[in-house]
């Protein structure tokens, strides 16, 4: 039996002036340069370069005996998975791959050879949390999987929380895992009573063969084939499978949390209305922190994430050009005394990130609503 899913209302008819000039100028940076916002030569060639991280390293593990060489490469692969998922079907799956939605799609789907699946993700991802951004109920990224941990000043508190800032770290590295093992089907049964899956042009039917095709796809070539083909044994294959899930699991973490569940950030509660006092661009800013911007390599590693505030406010924007519009967004904050929140390095970010973990540990933190 499918339930209603009401989601709360962000205020309208303020901030109009701002959000007009921050649209206008950011248009105006792709007009007057006659460049498209969606990827670019660069992107092309990063996919490649991505694609190549994760699947070539993979492939050359059918042809060594070596335990050591095996489990390295198990390991540059799930860097090149963390690669693909930062940097190329995050952009597809928001539409700003490319201006051809069929395009979006068929590099998007390559979500399905990471273990995850595409529609799941955009419901959780674009639907709610970028929309609801760290709004407890309805942004599943602060929606922890286990009770051990708490992500937000307005979920139920609990004594071993007090320690999470030791122990949160060592859940990082399950995130994907997480994604092909249980995640996924949760999601299906959530998201299909709350009518999300049929937002999104699916069908109950059609997203349950999709998940488990996909499931049988991705268990097939990286479980199955190596368990019966690679030359090491079955146990080394396993171990070498959890270090791909650990690493991409570690890194897709650590990019993320230190963008949101952060003290600069606001946790806003809807009021009894249903009713969020920012609209829904501010929302963003006083969600939503950068970090590491300086470093271009940092940048093109972890797919412009770092530029996480211009991400949030226009994410069908190819990450290709967040550096290029940061300035504008950043200026125009500032002309209109609104925040723009920033780390100057990825460190002081996971820093920033610890500090909170440590805050939220106590049952009498601060509420973070910084409206």
């Amino acid at each position: 039996m499918q339930e209603s899913f009401t989601t709360p209302k962000f205020a309208r008819n303020v901030n109009v002036e701002f959000n007009k000039t921050l649209n206008e100028r950011v248009s105006a940076y792709f007009s007057q340069r006659k460049i498209s916002k969606h990827a670019n030569v660069n992107m092309v060639l990063k996919t490649l370069f991505m694609l190549a991280l994760y699947f070539v390293p993979f492939a050359f593990t059918f042809y060594t005996e070596s335990i050591w060489l095996t489990l390295l490469l198990w390991f540059v692969s799930g860097l090149g998975m963390a690669g693909i998922g930062l940097s190329v079907m995050h952009d597809a799956n928001h539409g700003a791959y490319s201006s051809n939605q069929n395009v979006n799609k068929f590099v998007g789907a390559v979500l399905n050879l990471l273990g995850g699946n595409p529609t799941n993700w955009k419901i959780q991802h674009n639907v709610l949390h970028h929309t609801f951004t760290n709004v407890e109920g309805f942004d599943e990224d602060i929606d922890a999987p286990v009770k051990l941990l708490r992500f937000s000043p307005h979920t139920a508190w609990r004594p071993v929380h007090k320690y999470q800032y030791l122990y949160a770290w060592f859940f990082y590295p399950l995130m994907t895992i997480m994604w092909f093992a249980t995640k996924d089907y949760k999601q299906a049964i959530r998201y299909g009573k709350k009518g999300l899956v049929t937002s999104q042009g699916k069908s109950a039917a059609s997203h349950w063969i999709s998940i488990i095709l996909g499931k049988i796809v991705y268990a097939s070539i990286f479980l199955v084939l190596p368990l019966i083909f690679a030359p090491v044994s079955w146990p080394i294959v396993l171990v070498g499978f959890v270090i791909k899930q650990f690493v991409s699991g570690t890194i897709l973490a650590l990019i993320f949390q230190p963008a949101h569940v952060i003290p600069d950030a606001s946790f806003e509660k809807p009021d009894d209305s249903g009713d969020i006092q920012a609209d829904a661009k501010v929302h963003q800013l006083l969600t939503t922190a950068n970090y590491g911007v300086k470093s271009k390599w940092f940048t093109w590693l972890v797919g412009g994430l770092n530029f996480q505030v211009e991400h949030h406010l226009f994410p069908t924007i190819c990450h290709v050009h967040y550096r290029g519009i940061s300035e504008i967004v950043r200026n125009t904050a500032k002309e209109y005394n609104l925040p723009y929140h920033t780390n100057r390095t990825f460190f002081s970010a996971l820093k920033a990130h610890g500090k909170m973990l440590r805050m939220l540990g106590q049952k009498d933190c601060p509420e973070f609503v910084h409206v």
